[in-house]
C-alpha cells in the first residue's frame, strides 16, 4: 500500500510516513493513508472499547464506528494535539454515547468479559513458567478487577480505563475528555476509592489499580456525518 502526501516521493509505502503526513494525505482523499492510520491504532481503539463495554462484539462495533466518525470528521482535526489524542477523544465519545443510549434497555458491565478474549491480549497474564494454581489466581484477580471497573459510573469508568489500563497521562486525559486537570484527578481519585471498596469486598485491596508508566502530555468530536 503506497501513499503520496504532497511534496513526498511518489509510491512510498504508507508505513514510512508519520501521522501528520498521513492525516494530510487522508484529508485530500487518500484512502490508503487513512487505512494506514487505522492499522496503526486499531488495537488501541478496540482495547479502549472492549474495556469499556466488556463485550468483544460490542467493542468491535464501537471501534468500527469510531474510525468511521474519525474519517468523516477528519477535516475538523487541525493538529493542536496529536492525532492519537484526537482519535482517543472520538473513541471515548462513541463509547459514552453508546452507553447512554443503551441504558434504557440494559446496564453495561464487564461481568461477561470473556477470559482469553481479544480485549485481554495486552494483559499477558498467562505465564508459561508459572504453575497452574498461580495462573488461575492471576486470572481470577484480573476478572475481579474488570467486574469492579464495570460497576463504576460511565465517566469514572472512562477515566480509570484511560489512566490505569491505557496508560495515558493526566494531561492527555484532560485533552481527550475536555476536562480541567483538577477534575480529572478528583474523578480518578473517587473512582479508585470506589474500586478499592469493591475489591475489598472481594478480598482484593490494592492501593490502586495496576497502571502503566506515565507519559507527558484538540478538537472535540462526538460524531458527525460525512459531507
Amino acid at each position: 500500500m503506497a501513499v503520496n502526501p504532497a511534496g513526498s516521493e511518489p509510491g512510498l509505502p504508507a508505513a514510512s510516513f508519520g501521522d501528520e503526513l498521513l492525516v494530510s494525505a487522508a484529508k485530500q482523499g487518500d484512502r490508503a493513508a487513512f487505512g494506514e492510520l487505522v492499522r496503526r491504532y486499531e488495537r488501541k481503539v478496540y482495547s479502549l472499547a472492549y474495556r469499556y463495554t466488556g463485550d468483544p462484539d460490542d467493542a468491535a462495533d464501537l471501534a468500527q464506528e469510531a474510525f468511521l466518525k474519525a474519517f468523516c470528521a477528519l477535516r475538523t482535526f487541525h493538529g493542536r494535539s496529536s492525532f492519537s489524542t484526537w482519535l482517543y477523544r472520538v473513541t471515548a465519545n462513541v463509547c459514552l454515547d453508546a452507553l447512554r443510549s443503551r441504558r434504557r434497555r440494559r446496564t453495561l458491565s464487564l461481568d461477561q468479559a470473556r477470559p482469553g478474549g481479544e480485549g485481554d491480549r495486552e494483559w499477558d497474564l498467562a505465564d508459561p513458567g508459572a504453575d497452574l494454581q498461580e495462573q488461575v489466581q492471576r486470572r481470577e484477580v484480573h476478572e475481579t478487577i474488570l467486574r469492579a471497573v464495570g460497576r463504576l459510573g460511565p465517566e469514572q469508568r472512562m477515566v480509570v480505563i484511560l489512566r490505569d489500563f491505557q496508560g495515558l497521562s493526566y494531561q492527555e486525559i484532560s485533552q481527550i475528555l475536555r476536562l480541567h486537570l483538577g477534575t480529572v484527578k478528583s474523578r480518578l481519585n473517587r473512582a479508585r476509592l470506589a474500586l478499592r471498596d469493591e475489591l475489598t469486598r472481594a478480598e482484593l485491596s490494592p492501593a490502586r489499580p495496576v497502571s502503566r508508566s506515565d507519559r507527558g502530555d484538540e478538537d472535540a468530536v462526538g460524531g458527525g456525518d460525512c459531507a
